[in-house]
């Protein structure tokens, strides 16, 4: 039962994290489109700026690789891992899984503020970055945590 729970992390926090980015793209690239439609010059300064909401699910396939690796299932044989030692690391996924979700969306809607504001003035992508940036670090936060978690813990099979 506890290599279920270690999988079910991994796939938590894969998953979570990736529809958190894939929603985060998506709303900096409709923002992105409309700009670029009528001033293509500027693609590349917007696709930058679209690209960032994306971190949030390689944090979240980064933790769950480690998850795997913690649990002794990366050279694909199966290993028991006992209950509570899945359950350790099932709880170790949540940071990135939770905070990478909301950091995505949350993300991606101030990449779209941020392509608005470039399309005016696209000498203020620098400042639409670094906004941009901001919300990314709560997602880095979390995949530390998620990380200390899951490499402290001491895992019985």
């Amino acid at each position: 039962m506890g290599t279920i729970y270690a999988i079910i992390g991994a796939a938590l926090a894969a998953t979570l994290a990736g529809i958190g980015s894939s929603y985060g793209v998506q709303a900096a690239g409709k923002a992105a489109a409309g700009v670029t439609s009528e001033k293509p010059e500027l693609f590349s300064k917007l696709f930058v700026l679209q690209a960032l909401p994306a971190t949030q699910g390689m944090y979240g396939l980064v933790a769950a690789i480690v998850i795997v690796m913690r649990a002794g299932l990366f050279d694909g044989t199966i290993t028991t891992v006992s209950k509570e030692s899945g359950l350790a690391l099932l709880f170790a996924a949540i940071p990135i899984a939770v905070v990478g979700l909301i950091s995505g969306i949350y993300q991606g809607r101030t990449a779209a503020a941020a392509i608005l504001m470039t399309s005016k003035q696209p000498d203020a992508q620098t400042k639409g970055m670094q906004m941009t940036a901001l919300v990314e670090l709560y997602a880095i936060f979390a995949l530390v945590a998620t990380l200390l978690i899951a490499f402290m813990l001491p895992i019985a099979h």
